[in-house]
C-alpha cells in the first residue's frame, strides 16, 4: 500500500510542472484575446469626395442660409424707417419662401431629404444686422445700415447660386439648373432694387445737408 502511495505521489509530482505549463499557456492565450479585443478595428479607406458631394454640401449650406434670411427679414422690415425699404424687405420675404421651396425640389432631384448645414457666413451677417438695429434704432442712419447688410447677404447668395448652377450643369443635373437660375435672377433683381434705394437715400441726405448749410449761411 505504501508503494502505491509513493508511486502516485511521484506521478503527481511529475505532472505538476506540465499542469503549470498548460495553465501558463492558457493564461497567455486569454491575455492575447483580451488584447486583440481592445485594439480598434481598422477603418476602411474612405473614397475621395466628388463634385457631387460638394454640390450636396453647398445645397445644405444655402438651404440653411435661406431659412435664416426668412426669419430675419420681418425684423428688418419692422425696423426700417423708410416705407420703400420696408416694402422691399416684405417683397423679398415672399420671394425667399419660394426660393426655399425650389431648394427642396433640388434635394428631391438629388434623391436626398432636405437638410440644413449651418451657414456661418449668413449667421454672421444676420448677427451684424441685429447689432445695427440695436445700436442705430433711433438714428437716421439705420436704413443705410440695413441696406448695407441686406446687400452683403444678396452678394453672398448671388455668388453661391452662380457657382451651384455651373456645378449642376457639369454634373448633368438638368432639372436643377432652371430652379437655381430662377432664384439667381431674383437675387440679382433684389440687389439692384436695394442699390437704387441706397443711392436715393444718400442723395436725399445730401440734399438735406446742403439745404441746412445754405440756411445756416
Amino acid at each position: 500500500m505504501a508503494r502505491r502511495t509513493t508511486k502516485a505521489a511521484k506521478r503527481s509530482t511529475r505532472a505538476a510542472p506540465r499542469r503549470a505549463q498548460a495553465a501558463k499557456k492558457s493564461t497567455r492565450k486569454a491575455s492575447t484575446k483580451r488584447s486583440t479585443a481592445r485594439k480598434p478595428a481598422r477603418r476602411a479607406a474612405r473614397e475621395p469626395k466628388s463634385l457631387h458631394d460638394l454640390f450636396h454640401e453647398t445645397l445644405k449650406d444655402i438651404y440653411h442660409a435661406e431659412k435664416q434670411i426668412l426669419r430675419a427679414l420681418p425684423k428688418m422690415a419692422k425696423a426700417a424707417n423708410s416705407d420703400e425699404l420696408r416694402a422691399a424687405f416684405e417683397k423679398h420675404r415672399g420671394e425667399t419662401e419660394g426660393q426655399v421651396d425650389r431648394l427642396e425640389q433640388v434635394f428631391q432631384i438629388l434623391g436626398a431629404p432636405p437638410k440644413a448645414k449651418p451657414c456661418h457666413a449668413i449667421m454672421g451677417l444676420v448677427e451684424e444686422g441685429q447689432e445695427v438695429m440695436e445700436e442705430f434704432g433711433d438714428s437716421d442712419a439705420l436704413d443705410a445700415g440695413l441696406l448695407a447688410g441686406a446687400q452683403a447677404v444678396e452678394h453672398y447668395e448671388i455668388s453661391r447660386y452662380g457657382t451651384m448652377i455651373a456645378w449642376a450643369q457639369h454634373l448633368g443635373l438638368d432639372d436643377a439648373v432652371p430652379l437655381l437660375e430662377e432664384t439667381l435672377e431674383q437675387e440679382k433683381a433684389t440687389d439692384s432694387a436695394l442699390t437704387e434705394l441706397a443711392e436715393a437715400s444718400v442723395n436725399s441726405e445730401g440734399e438735406e445737408e446742403d439745404f441746412e448749410e445754405r440756411r445756416a449761411a
